[in-house]
């Protein structure tokens, strides 16, 4: 991948108040399968490799940040961003962006049901 950062994040945590809410709109909004772990203290939903044999991140019952103060995680989507908009909208979550342009593709600004902002992005090719 020629825009991919040399050290790079490999791993994210989404605090969320309700995790079945949030399971739902991940799932909807980016095309995967969450799963859930329920081995620990807390149930959390895990974010899926690309290949499917690991684990990328997860969603945990917690507190968000507030709005412009926590993070933004970007995840790619399976098809064109505008799809992805309108599945964020539909799903609960709120886009607060245009599509931008950028070398490596297209992305839009959104908050999950949470608050939580997150990228939708379109990668070129």
């Amino acid at each position: 991948m020629a825009h991919a950062p040399q050290n790079f994040t490999v791993w994210t945590e989404i605090p969320v108040t309700d995790v079945d809410r949030a399971i739902a709109f991940y799932n909807d909004v980016f095309g995967l399968d969450l799963t859930v772990d329920n081995s620990g203290p807390n149930p959390m939903a895990m974010f899926p490799t690309a290949d499917g044999t690991g684990i990328a991140g997860h969603i945990y019952p917690g507190t968000p940040a507030k709005a412009g103060e926590g993070p933004t995680a970007h995840f790619t989507i399976p098809d064109k961003l505008e799809d992805a908009m309108a599945r964020a909208a539909k799903a609960g979550g709120k886009v607060v962006s245009d599509p931008v342009t950028i070398p490596a593709g297209r992305f839009a600004y959104a908050i999950d049901p949470d608050g939580n902002s997150i990228g939708l992005f379109e990668a070129i090719g």
